[in-house]
């Protein structure tokens, strides 16, 4: 229990009592669905400090709900076995042989050393699929993609690649009137027990949607959304938001996280946050600080 003292010591230099109650008064009670990964995920100090902040929160009476990624992880392990990977529009093209894989490293390896690092923090973390009792739902995802040279539009089959298709908050419900947070790893069930690598951003909107969450917070590798010169935006509207996908302000693995928090918002989630997880302490400052440290969206 130290190592919680030791975090509620820093709320109190960091953003004052005074600063943070009204936040935490707001926030209890509701779920906040937190996508977890990126370099934050394989950095032992940071790893632990993430640990803590969900443990504080929970004790503060949020729920926390953690989604994690795991692509590094998940790469390492498919050369390790010889296993190819194509990929398209950044989306890994995954066979029977490779969402084997997929399914071992999320939801084992992955998902219990998320949990067994909140747990060490003073908590009570619980390790979930989207299998587990059918809590992701998930068809087939097709991707349409135009060829280079002619120009012709084709539907590209990703194989076992899903998307939500229903999510089922019955087991998460339960678990917000406990002591228990949840880690879910991003991997849905089809109408026939198949098994779907879904991605972990998705995943996360999709369960904050189903849960009317408060915030759907998605740590990444950057300080947020930026604007053409390069500063930090550190609140934007939705219709903002649409505004920049519409042009050429944002590009990369920055439009699915911000297409991620459009939807979750168009869906009852309250409001969307991109930060960068390498921060320590990031979610505290995003939540308990008056100007947060990354870039918020919010409905018009």
């Amino acid at each position: 229990m130290q190592r919680i003292s030791d975090t509620k010591h820093w709320l109190r230099t960091a953003a004052t009592i005074s600063e943070a109650l009204p936040y935490m008064r707001r926030f209890a009670g509701r779920s906040l669905v937190i996508k977890y990964g990126g370099h934050a995920m394989g950095d032992d100090a940071l790893a632990q400090s993430f640990a803590r902040d969900v443990v504080l929160l929970k004790q503060v009476g949020i729920n926390p709900v953690v989604v994690h990624g795991g692509g590094p992880q998940i790469a390492r392990m498919l050369a390790r076995l010889g296993i190819e990977s194509d990929f398209v529009d950044g989306l890994r093209v995954t066979d029977a042989a490779a969402i084997e894989v997929v399914e071992m490293v999320l939801a084992g390896s992955i998902n219990k050393q998320i949990v067994t690092t909140i747990n060490a923090e003073g908590g009570t973390a619980v390790g979930l699929s989207g299998k587990d009792g059918r809590l992701i739902e998930a068809t087939p995802l097709k991707r349409r993609t135009r060829d280079a040279e002619t120009g012709a539009e084709r539907v590209v089959d990703l194989g076992f690649v899903g998307e939500p298709e229903r999510v089922n908050i019955g087991l998460l419900d339960h678990l917000g009137e406990s002591d228990i947070v949840p880690v879910i790893a991003p991997i849905g069930v089809g109408t026939g027990g198949e098994t779907y690598n879904i991605n972990a951003d998705t995943a996360a909107g999709a369960i904050a949607s189903a849960l009317s969450a408060i915030k759907l917070l998605l740590l990444t590798d950057v300080p947020g959304v930026l604007d053409g010169e390069g500063a930090l935006i550190s609140q934007m509207t939705t219709g903002e938001a649409q505004r920049m996908l519409a042009g050429d302000a944002v590009s990369g693995g920055m439009i699915p996280k911000l297409e991620t928090c459009l939807s979750a918002i168009e869906r009852s989630t309250g409001a969307a946050h991109i930060l960068d997880g390498r921060v320590p302490h990031v979610i505290l400052l995003e939540l308990f600080t008056e100007h947060g440290t990354g870039t918020m969206i919010v409905p018009d």
